[in-house]
């Protein structure tokens, strides 16, 4: 095992053409984009910010294809294992393995909305790390959706699934997420935290997370490599004056619904002049003139445009 996930993680975004297929130029150069900022620890691929829900199995394929081509070794690429039932992830999970992905980053799936018990979760993951032998990113949802594993759950799955090696923290909860932090980093083998916190990125990181994995990567993964040296470095004066810089930018981004954040993102990437558009698959729609407008303020204050809306 020689990938740990740790440090700053982007999640890429797919580009589509009006027709819906995907744009494999515009994705190339966003790779390339993202992949300039110096310091990062992998990417990831084929996961919400790609909008993996709308991806077929032979697009995922290609997906990770098109990256392993492009990134030539540079990066470890994190490969999403997006499916309801535990099979089809054993099978994504394989091919992302023959495929050159180092790690997975496992989503719950959606039967667990309805309930779950321990041994379901571990069932899940034990037929994923059978499949793949890769370590593994256990994706934390909220605990109200009914998606989120109990801290009892996950000290068990480490514990017979022990290619899990980290988690991706969405529990929305700061005293769960610091217990996460605290507990889970604590043992041995380390179990490292990875924030996906980015609506409050800043506060997430000064509780101790090894790392981050967020989808507004595609966009600021600049900013947040810069975040993430300065709090490891206790620099809080530094961090603090990053933070500012990335605020307006979450607050768009994560504003209701939730399900448009990497839509908006999308947006950014235009406004930016890195992507050509910024369509999205059904059942997402493109945003409205007057939250585009809202998206580029954001991006002007971030200082990533100038007052005439032209990229700095």
């Amino acid at each position: 095992m020689s990938f740990i996930p740790s440090g700053v993680i982007p999640a890429v975004l797919l580009p589509f053409f009006d027709d819906l297929s995907i744009d494999e130029a515009s994705f190339r150069s966003h790779l390339d984009d993202v992949t300039r900022v110096k310091g990062l620890s992998a990417i990831t691929i084929n996961a919400h910010s790609t909008e993996v829900a709308s991806c077929t199995f032979e697009e995922q394929t290609r997906v990770l294809q098109i990256t392993k081509d492009q990134l030539k070794a540079q990066l470890p690429i994190v490969h999403g294992i997006y499916a309801e039932g535990s099979l089809e992830a054993a099978k994504i999970a394989r091919m992302a393995t023959d495929g050159g992905s180092s790690a997975l980053l496992v989503f719950p799936p959606g039967p667990f909305t309805l309930g779950q018990r321990p041994e379901m979760v571990v069932e899940h993951f034990k037929r994923i790390s059978d499949a793949s032998g890769l370590p593994i990113i256990a994706f934390q949802y909220p605990m109200g959706g009914g998606q989120g594993y109990s801290l009892n759950t996950l000290h068990r799955l480490f514990k017979e699934v022990p290619m899990v090696r980290a988690i991706k923290d969405w529990c929305s909860n700061p005293v769960l997420h610091e217990k996460h932090v605290r507990q889970l980093q604590a043992l041995n083998p380390i179990v490292n935290v990875l924030s996906t916190h980015s609506a409050w990125l800043f506060s997430s990181l000064v509780l101790g997370c090894n790392g981050l994995l967020s989808g507004s990567g595609s966009v600021i993964a600049d900013l947040q490599m810069a975040l993430f040296n300065a709090v490891q470095n206790n620099d809080l004066k530094t961090a603090k004056l990053i933070n500012d810089r990335i605020f307006p930018l979450a607050q768009v981004f994560y504003s209701e619904p939730a399900v448009d954040m990497h839509n908006r993102m999308k947006e950014a990437l235009v406004l930016l002049g890195k992507l050509p558009r910024a369509v999205v698959r059904p059942p997402l729609v493109k945003v409205s003139d007057e939250e585009i407008q809202l998206i580029k303020s954001a991006l002007i204050q971030a200082g990533l445009l100038n007052q005439a809306g032209k990229p700095i």
